[in-house]
């Protein structure tokens, strides 16, 4: 019987690992498929507190896996499949056909995965001029052409946000309007810096000879024109999908799928808690990440130790 699984790493996973290997709890970390996170498709991260020069993102996830484990935390390479609350509530965690860890807490910390457009070479672009946080991102683009696709309320964040850096930014929609609400929308169309793309999607991510983001082809979709436009980089703001599928509804999501916390980092399942972006569809940062999963941390050790004296003789 483990104290605490963490299920997912990143930020909030590796923090809550810290933490409760740090009070003796020796935490089991579920790796999964994405070891490390987002952060290890991010080149280098320049808004972590600690680290004034910056620091590559997958050294970041290193360094915190490596903290961990040097305090107690163990690290599995499975993925969960399912969680299971007992008649004793304690949890059954399903990582294989006839493969289950039992835990007296866990902390869920899968994060959440942006949506992209699926195109050609996409996945090879991601960090080398496609990304989907401009706050993560944006500072690297300078005095440069910039894209953002979407037409929502964080859409339209962004390409604000970017008009800070970027030289201009192409706001592609593919209706006649935004859908972000008056307030965001007026804000962005009445920047000199967003020049709109209507009616509009991209279908090719164009290259330079190193392989990073030279340009996009636009396809208009009510005339059918195709256009090239240059830029240095493509922020999508279509929406993200956090990683809940396999908790089989044993907990509240919100409409979205996000993870809801009854109090603090705890769902309404006592014993079980959600960190990080599983949960946080606001933010969305590898700090608050690191700060929620530092609380949930914190929250299952006073979980562990008020039951510690209603646990039955022999139960490790």
């Amino acid at each position: 019987m483990e104290n605490v699984v963490i299920i997912g790493t990143g930020c909030a996973g590796y923090t809550a690992a810290i933490y409760t290997a740090r009070a003796s709890l020796s935490p089991l970390i579920l790796a999964g498929t994405q070891i490390g996170g987002q952060l290890t498709t991010t080149t280098e991260v320049e808004n972590f507190p600690g680290f004034p020069e910056g620091i590559m993102g997958p050294e970041l996830m290193m360094n915190m896996q490596a903290q961990a484990t040097k305090f107690g935390a163990r690290v599995d390479y499975k993925t969960c499949q399912g969680v299971e609350k007992q008649a004793d509530g304690t949890f059954k965690i399903k990582v294989g056909e006839d493969d289950f860890i039992e835990a007296k807490t866990v902390i869920v910390a899968t994060g959440a995965a942006p949506r992209h457009l699926g195109l050609p070479n996409e996945k090879k672009l991601i960090g080398h001029g496609l990304t989907s946080c401009a706050t993560c991102d944006g500072a690297f683009y300078r005095d440069v052409p910039v894209a953002v696709i979407g037409g929502g309320d964080s859409a339209c964040e962004e390409a604000s946000f970017l008009t800070k850096f970027a030289s201009k930014v192409y706001l592609i929609h593919r209706r006649d309007e935004l859908r972000a609400s008056q307030i965001m929308a007026e804000r962005a169309l009445s920047n000199k810096k967003i020049e709109p793309v209507w009616d509009s999607g991209v279908t090719e991510y164009l290259t330079d000879d190193d392989g990073k983001m030279r340009a996009i082809t636009v396809e208009n979709f009510k005339t059918g024109e195709k256009s090239e436009i240059e830029l240095k980089c493509v922020f999508v703001a279509i929406g993200h999908v956090p990683n809940t599928q396999f908790l089989n509804g044993i907990c509240e999501l919100d409409e979205n799928g996000y993870l809801l916390h009854k109090h603090g980092m705890q769902t309404n399942v006592e014993g079980l808690y959600a960190a990080g972006d599983v949960s946080d569809h606001e933010y969305r940062q590898a700090i608050t990440a690191a700060g929620q999963g530092c609380a949930a941390a914190l929250e299952a050790e006073r979980y562990l130790a008020a039951h510690e004296a209603n646990e039955p003789a022999g139960v490790a």
